[in-house]
């Protein structure tokens, strides 16, 4: 999307001159039209109001409920927060089951509601992803994608448990690097911590979260491994469910080397569309005349990047799986990165030039990659994966699994399948093969699916959907290339903020038309 100009006619009978002097009072009487208005607005303001919940948390201790109070303040960083939101912190049992035990601050970051207090609903709970993506950082890069809501909800989103400012998992060489050094690593600097790193006690934070923003129930909006989460919660408080909205959803049924297979091939299948594309509407298309042609020259590209990396910039080079993941970063995108990619590919085949296609793609240069990145994301990922599986198969196993998501994509099977080895060497057990996400009693859970996502798979929504129960999980459809649909499609939002502003879900089976359709 672009902001266009309007043209502005000129008026006939003024002088340059007079036409500059005549903009210059105009916005001096603006301007101070504007700070009375202002002023006018600051004395009159209505008082914000804040809500309070009746049904704490049941088991913990008061100190954790009724005597505790989020003290908000300005945030000190990010530096994109330092203006207009506010942070505080809350504490929570690092193990539930001895809530009188340790404590932990959860790193909160709000954007406070813009609406009147008649009108105002709550807060809205924001994950965007990962497992190891911080809230705290991401509210102030994503907020213009919600800012919609602000008129009825506080926006808030945190730092889950073995997150950035949130008892932060460490994996480096050192207790201080916030890099991943392995298995062995993570237990040495976060032992013990570990056994407390994982989605359903992000979760049963979520509920101490809720009571303390002062709702009896959540309103939460989950992205990708955020549907996670918010479904895990939605089995374990069903009761307290308000209005939630699991987007671009995992697939709850299948285990972690299902979702391997499951991914590479989405991505694959992306890949193909994209190639089918540019043979039919680009000039000079890198990746030839259609899919088929299409893996032959990645596969030539491959083996070249594998004998020497090509320079990506800043000292960076790009390798063979490199270029899978960087790839599979334009096809997140949609249709808007179908053009980029082919220009990145261009460059790279016939220059040698990896600047373009590595630009915003994520671990780029595995040759040159910093020893230490600036958050410590792949260690949480890691953990909190590894938690949530209790997948260990032995080495023979591995190999197998590792085979059979390589042989699901010609393109992307060989940078996937290394995957499947995440956990082999975790030094803890995982939870379970699969969440449990039944919800029975549950208020409608809205779940939005978009059929040409390479990331999460279509199937995991309709999936996602069944699982939390009749009654309980809604599906929206989208027909959208791309890792997740809100905002990008006008009808998933208009629909999706239609259930957060009055609670009515879409008629069953409805689509939004997109750029599949």
């Amino acid at each position: 999307m672009s902001d266009a100009h309007p043209i502005r006619s000129r008026e006939p009978g003024l002088s340059v001159g007079a036409r500059i002097i005549a903009v210059v009072v105009l916005v001096a009487i603006g301007a101070v039209s504007a700070w009375l208005q202002h002023e006018a607005r600051g004395r009159n303001a209505e008082p914000r109001t804040e809500f309070t919940a009746s049904n704490p948390p049941v088991g913990l201790p008061t100190a954790l409920t009724t005597g505790q109070h989020l003290r908000w303040s300005n945030c000190a960083s990010p530096p994109t927060a330092r203006t207009g939101y506010d942070c505080a912190t809350m504490k929570a049992p690092l193990d539930y089951r001895k809530p009188d035990g340790r404590t932990f601050d959860v790193a909160l970051i709000r954007r406070k509601a813009t609406g009147s207090n008649a009108r105002r609903i709550g807060s809205l709970v924001l994950n965007f992803g990962g497992p190891g993506v911080s809230g705290v950082n991401g509210l102030p890069e994503f907020l213009d994608e919600y800012e919609p809501l602000l008129d009825r909800y506080d926006l808030v989103s945190f730092d889950p448990r073995g997150v950035g400012a949130t008892i932060a998992v460490r994996c480096g060489k050192t207790a201080d690097d916030t890099g991943y050094d392995g298995a062995d690593a993570c237990a040495e600097h976060s032992g013990a911590l570990l056994p407390y790193i994982g989605t359903s006690h992000t979760a049963r934070d979520l509920d101490l979260m809720r009571y303390l923003l002062g709702d009896e129930r959540l309103h939460y909006f989950g992205v990708s491994y955020g549907t996670a989460l918010g479904a895990v919660y939605a089995h374990l408080y069903p009761s307290h469910v308000g209005r939630l909205v699991l987007e671009a959803s995992v697939d709850p049924t299948e285990d972690l080397d299902e979702k391997q297979v499951s991914q590479v091939k989405a991505v694959q299948a992306a890949f193909d569309r994209f190639a089918a594309h540019c043979a039919a509407r680009i000039r000079h298309c890198p990746t030839g005349d259609g899919p088929e042609e299409a893996a032959r020259r990645m596969a030539r590209l491959a083996d070249r990047l594998k004998k020497k990396p090509a320079p990506a910039g800043g000292g960076r080079n790009l390798d063979a799986d490199d270029l899978a993941y960087a790839v599979s970063d334009h096809l997140r995108l949609g249709t808007d990165g179908w053009a980029p990619l082919a220009k990145a590919l261009t460059a790279l085949i016939d220059h040698n030039d990896a600047r373009p296609l590595g630009k915003g793609a994520d671990d780029i240069g595995s040759a040159d990659r910093p020893a230490t990145p600036p958050d410590n994301s792949r260690a949480a990922l890691t953990a909190i994966t590894c938690a949530d599986s209790s997948l260990r198969p032995g080495f023979d196993g591995l190999d197998r699994d590792a085979a059979r998501v390589k042989a699901a994509s010609p393109v992307f099977g060989a940078a996937w399948s290394t995957g499947v080895y995440l956990c082999y060497d975790w030094p803890f057990d995982g939870e379970r093969t699969t969440p449990q996400v039944n919800a029975d009693g549950a208020a409608p859970v809205l779940v939005v699916g978009g059929t040409g996502d390479p990331i999460t798979p279509y199937p995991g929504a309709r999936h996602m959907a069944r699982a939390l129960g009749g009654g309980v999980g809604v599906l929206l459809t989208a027909e959208e290339e791309g890792h997740g649909t809100y905002p990008q499609n006008r009808c998933v939002t208009k629909t999706v903020d239609h259930y957060l502003r009055t609670g009515r879900t879409p008629a069953p089976g409805t689509v939004c038309r997109g750029d599949m359709s």
